[in-house]
């Protein structure tokens, strides 16, 4: 991977991980065609050190909310008397639920890791099934939706099912935010609500799965693939950040229909280019 290709995809990596697209689809595709996809087990690691510069735009976006969230927790939870939960404030009530609902995607990251880093999940086949199958549920939820829900009104049931919705997005082409938006469309979140709950709850898995991969893929690197895989990092995060801003201002006044239409014709064009063997 030379610089320009960590720089598109750095710049892909963070458009398509908070859009609902999947970033994972869209990083193997481009990767395919630029010829960096290696292994599975490294291209899985790579991935994943990537994702930790969409975690830095998540951190810098929502900082005040975080801020406040730790130091309620902190303060309710930890240090003097703690409360019971009933009596927290809705930031610390707000980290306990980013906790819980973390619970899923960890247990089954662990469980299925061999899987999730081998040639399978690599198939272009795969990708452009689960682009079109979630694309069917992102249309039922718009459908099926209330948006009666504000963020302060999520309850634990809520986070945990976002949470289960989010640990599918393991399977690549399924897309985390995706996932998760379109489960708490489902559970009556506002669209807005849903995106920010999404994001925020994003940052134990992106922070664990891009620690854990950077041990693992550093040593397989030579030093000018470090550069290069800082490169993408860095650009990422800058990616990132505009595609939160994006996502939340547009949600506020749109639907997810755009973004549904794109997975069907993205699914659907893998399938042929697959299939005559364009990408391997």
């Amino acid at each position: 991977m030379d610089i320009l290709d960590a720089i598109l995809l750095g710049i892909v990596q963070g458009l398509t991980e908070f859009l609902p697209v999947s970033s994972t689809a869209h990083l193997t595709i481009v990767g395919k065609i630029l010829g960096v996809v290696l292994s599975g087990e490294q291209w899985t690691a790579q991935v994943a050190v990537m994702q930790l510069g969409t975690l830095v735009a998540v951190l810098i976006y929502f900082r005040h909310d975080i801020l406040s969230m730790l130091t309620s927790f902190v303060k309710e939870n930890v240090s003097g008397t703690r409360l019971p939960v009933k009596e927290q404030s809705q930031n610390s009530r707000m980290a306990w639920l980013i906790i819980f609902g973390s619970i899923p995607i960890v247990f089954f990251g662990l469980l299925l890791k061999d899987i999730i880093e081998g040639d399978i999940t690599k198939n272009l086949f795969l990708i452009g099934s689960m682009l079109i199958i979630v694309a069917f549920f992102m249309a039922l939820a718009e459908k099926k939706a209330k948006y009666d829900i504000s963020m302060q009104n999520i309850k634990l049931k809520d986070a945990i099912i976002i949470g289960l919705a989010q640990a599918m997005a393991l399977i690549p082409g399924t897309s985390r935010s995706g996932a998760t938006i379109t489960a708490g469309l489902f559970l009556g979140l506002e669209r807005e609500a849903a995106a920010r709950f999404s994001f925020l709850l994003s940052i134990p898995a992106i922070l664990g799965s891009g620690l854990l991969q950077m041990v693992k893929v550093i040593p397989m690197l030579t030093d000018q693939n470090i550069v290069s895989l800082a490169i993408a990092t860095i650009v990422s995060g800058i990616s990132g950040y505009a595609a939160i801003a994006f996502l939340l201002t547009y949600l506020r006044t749109r639907s997810t229909g755009a973004f549904i239409i794109y997975r069907i014709i993205l699914g659907v064009i893998l399938f042929i280019v697959a299939g005559i063997g364009l990408i391997q």
